[in-house]
């Protein structure tokens, strides 16, 4: 068998577990794994390296078009491949227009498929205003409908009432596909938010406590009522506690179709680390006091927790800069981290295991939206991945999103993206990009 490239030598994580293989390639696909492959017309030395399946994150917000000096499609697929990223979703806001119709659809595809270094997929909008567009929408081939159950801060993009969300799934599990919730109380939120400003309250503190975990539980166990009437798959987004996830897993064990995903953000950051920071580390829902992140990542450890997403949201500098921290934009900037934190805060730290890293960055987002051919190293699939030098040590600041306004510079991990690959093709290597390599729009099963 004759292969395009041959990498060799490089320790492959799979499903199974980690082995020494080389891995052919042709046609931008992985033909063979093996040992000794021969035939190649070039080879790329991965020995002392780990081969990781290309990060498929579900979560992310690029923002184009409308709003592309916040975040665009050329500059975040930047960062997301450097963090080993080869597979995106991108949310249906902060785009403006947000993406709640077939000509959004259409507009927002061909700027990805001109510009975006990575292959993607597109989340539709549930709200109000778009409940007879969602079959529309599933036609244009998007990978799920995304549904704020709280206030997104934009106007055009509404949070979703009861009703609407439960009629939203009831259409969705007709057309079997995800729906994807935001997951904070409404009304929690915005009484307490009220109270909070009728007393002249503006401070860090005074905002993490508008949002506590109740507001969070509330709202998931609402939301996993709902799929439970309807048969929807609901998927979770950005969770911010294990006692969310412990509530996820009791409705699983009882029926229902539900996938968890956490940030990298609630992982490796706490409060104490928003007062430290200041606005970059603004979020909804917020960081969580240590006690809760420990719990979060034991329900990490146990394997109730299904994906982790980066949720990267940034926003200009401008949006994020004010002394009443109720009044900052909120979305932190992440594309780039989502890897790093899983091997150093996950595997070196905690034991995590190497399998389970690429099964939450990878292979179950790939399974859950429904991409047969993303998320595994394994003959037959796209030939994604990224090259890691697992025990290296190194501090963050070459950072490659628009704004930089990023809580993770400065950090120290371990664990270092070396290289990321494309379907065959290197599109990242040591902070050079390959800018001629393009991605192509992914539809469920495709």
């Amino acid at each position: 068998m004759s292969f395009d490239v041959i990498v060799r030598g490089g320790q492959v994580v799979t499903p199974d577990g980690v082995r020494r293989v080389d891995i052919g390639m042709a046609g931008g696909q992985i033909v063979a794994l093996g040992e000794e492959l021969t035939g190649a017309g070039a080879e790329v030395d991965a020995r002392g390296l780990h081969v990781f399946p290309g990060v498929v994150d579900a979560h992310v917000h690029l923002n184009e078009p409308g709003r592309t000096d916040w975040e665009g499609f050329e500059t975040g697929t930047r960062a997301l491949a450097a963090g080993g990223a080869t597979t995106f979703l991108d949310m249906p806001l902060n785009s403006s227009p947000p993406l709640l119709t077939r000509e959004r659809f259409d507009e927002k595809r061909a700027l990805g498929e001109q510009k975006s270094l990575l292959d993607f997929g597109l989340w539709g909008g549930l709200t109000p205003l778009n409940l007879d567009q969602l079959d529309d929408l599933a036609d244009a081939g998007v990978i799920g409908f995304k549904a704020f159950m709280s206030n997104s801060g934009l106007d055009e993009f509404p949070a979703v009432d009861d009703v609407t969300l439960y009629e939203g799934m009831r259409i969705a599990a007709r057309l079997g596909l995800v729906v994807g919730t935001h997951a904070e109380s409404d009304d929690f939120t915005r009484r307490l938010t009220q109270t909070a400003r009728a007393e002249g309250k503006s401070g860090v503190r005074d905002y993490l406590a508008s949002r506590p975990v109740v507001t969070e539980l509330e709202a998931v166990q609402r939301a996993l009522l709902y799929a439970h009437e309807t048969g929807a798959a609901l998927h979770l987004v950005h969770l911010s506690s294990g006692a969310a996830v412990a509530l996820a897993a009791e409705w699983r064990a009882r029926g229902v179709d539900v996938t968890v995903e956490t940030c990298p953000h609630y992982l490796h950051f706490t409060d104490d680390d928003v007062e430290r920071v200041g606005a970059a580390l603004k979020c909804a829902p917020p960081l969580r006091p240590k006690d809760v992140q420990d719990d979060l990542w034991r329900h990490v450890l146990a394997g109730e927790v299904d994906t982790v997403g980066s949720d990267h949201s940034p926003a200009p500098p401008d949006m994020k800069t004010s002394d009443d921290f109720f009044a900052l934009w909120g979305g932190i900037s992440g594309a780039q981290s989502t890897l790093n934190v899983l091997l150093d805060g996950g595997h070196h730290r905690r034991g995590l295991p190497l399998e389970l890293v690429a099964a939450l960055s990878a292979l179950a987002p790939a399974r859950r939206f429904r991409l047969p051919n993303k998320g595994r190293v394994e003959v037959g699939c796209d030939a994604d991945f990224a090259l890691v030098r697992l025990d290296e040590s190194f501090t963050l600041t070459d950072l490659h999103d628009r704004w930089q306004q990023n809580p993770y510079r400065g950090e120290t991990f371990r664990g270092r993206v070396v290289a990321t690959y494309l379907r065959g093709r290197k599109v990242y290597e040591d902070g050079v990009f390959d800018g001629s390599v393009r991605g192509k729009l992914l539809k469920p099963d495709s």
